[in-house]
């Protein structure tokens, strides 16, 4: 990490573990070096009327492939894209960022060629990028396409981290079963659709656009990878054993069923990414899991999808990360949300976009305002009963951002 000019952030509110309270917090050589010690030749930031947090850490999100394809279909080169991204980040906060990047038989934005082209494109680009860019290798299960470009980000600077998701068993499902109570994937007795009617054809032309081929050429794509179904299980094993091996962090994603954390969390996947109803929440609360909503689903009072909402988890001690999903600004706006709501204490629920995400990503060194632990930090500005805004972000001591409002004297 470089060194860098010793900084002071003066006069502002401190979120620490346990409270807020006003301290001044040092920073230098990319680490959290003193709190409410002396100046000793720092440079001074007055950080009065404003709140200083630890910076976000975003478990999952996949809000950059707007950049990488703006319209369906319509693909833009990725190195732009990303570091817009990486731009975007930083303006929102989020020090340490997991792109959920979908690795799947699916051509056009995520298929395993855009998929080799992103990674490949973060590695050449990290000496530009102003927060720590890695990936959430998001893979599709029927996709073993994927298993040698995993191999080959397992291998990488930057430690990904392993979801385990499963579309195809989803677009499958025969539409009287609601998909949050869908049957374990892997059940030989899973409920499919006819692929031969007029409304799974219908269903498939959204997938189709943003693949840029034709519907039927959709439709018969799954299909192939549908009859690919009894190799599934042994593609598993070896994901998994990779991730072990590499002592990558693994998570399962819309689990529905019990059965389904249970599977995953015997293979090394610890984390319970957006379980869609409260007996897999309750499951994996009761084996030490941690749990994941969206800060989307937070700022909005409840999923676009119909499932539980992330207060009413939160309340009831079942979800320990926010991940901001679709949309980056949410991480902060989900905190405003949940707080004006009553949910919890500010100082309590900032550990959801920070030190908890953090913990379950093996991050130990960030995540809290502690002496010792990186320098990763927001500065916001937050007026009672107002809307906040990231006027600043350091990653590793260093800033990544600044803001000044047009009524606003620039800080030091």
């Amino acid at each position: 990490m470089q060194n860098n000019p010793a900084v002071i952030i003066e006069g502002t509110t401190v979120v620490f573990g346990d409270r807020l309270e006003r301290a001044s917090v040092r920073i230098e050589d990319g680490r959290i070096t003193g709190i409410d010690g002396a100046r000793d030749g720092a440079d001074v930031v007055n950080g009065r009327g404003h709140l200083l947090g630890p910076a976000f850490v975003d478990i999952h999100g996949d809000a950059f492939e707007r950049q990488v394809m703006p319209r369906p279909g319509t693909m833009l080169p990725v190195a732009a894209a990303l570091l817009e991204t990486d731009r975007q980040l930083a303006a929102n906060g989020i020090a340490t960022a997991y792109h959920a990047l979908t690795l799947s038989w699916e051509p056009g934005l995520r298929s395993v060629e855009t998929g080799y082209a992103i990674v490949r494109a973060l590695d050449t680009l990290t000496p530009r990028l102003t927060v720590d860019n890695r990936v959430q290798l998001r893979w599709e299960t029927f996709c073993f396409e994927a298993v040698d470009l995993i191999r080959e980000a397992l291998a990488g600077p930057r430690l990904p981290s392993i979801a385990f998701n499963d579309h195809t068993s989803m677009v499958m499902l025969h539409p009287s079963i609601p998909l949050q109570e869908r049957p374990f994937d892997l059940d030989p007795a899973f409920p499919i659709v006819d692929p031969e009617t007029p409304s799974f054809t219908e269903k498939m032309a959204e997938r189709a656009k943003r693949a840029k081929i034709p519907v039927a050429d959709m439709v018969a794509l799954v299909r192939s990878m549908w009859e690919r179904r009894p190799q599934v299980p042994d593609a598993i094993e070896e994901v998994a054993a990779l991730g072990k091996a590499a002592g990558a962090p693994m998570l399962s994603h819309d689990d529905s069923q019990i059965e389904t954390r249970d599977f995953f969390r015997q293979r090394g996947a610890r984390i319970c990414e957006f379980p869609m109803n409260r007996r897999v929440a309750r499951a994996a609360r009761d084996a030490g899991d941690f749990i994941v909503f969206g800060a989307p689903n937070a700022t909005r009072g409840g999923s676009h999808l119909a499932s539980i909402g992330a207060a009413d988890m939160i309340r009831e001690g079942l979800c320990d990360i926010l991940a901001s999903d679709y949309y980056y600004p949410a991480m902060l706006l989900g905190l405003a949300r949940l707080k004006a709501d009553g949910v919890a204490p500010l100082h309590a629920l900032w550990p959801l976009v920070s030190g908890n995400p953090a913990q379950a990503s093996g991050l130990a060194d960030r995540g809290i305002i502690e002496i010792g632990k990186r320098a990763d930090l927001v500065l916001v500005d937050w007026p009672e009963g107002g809307t906040p805004a990231v006027r600043r972000t350091w990653v590793g001591g260093r800033e990544a951002y600044r803001a000044a409002p047009a009524g606003e004297l620039v800080m030091a």
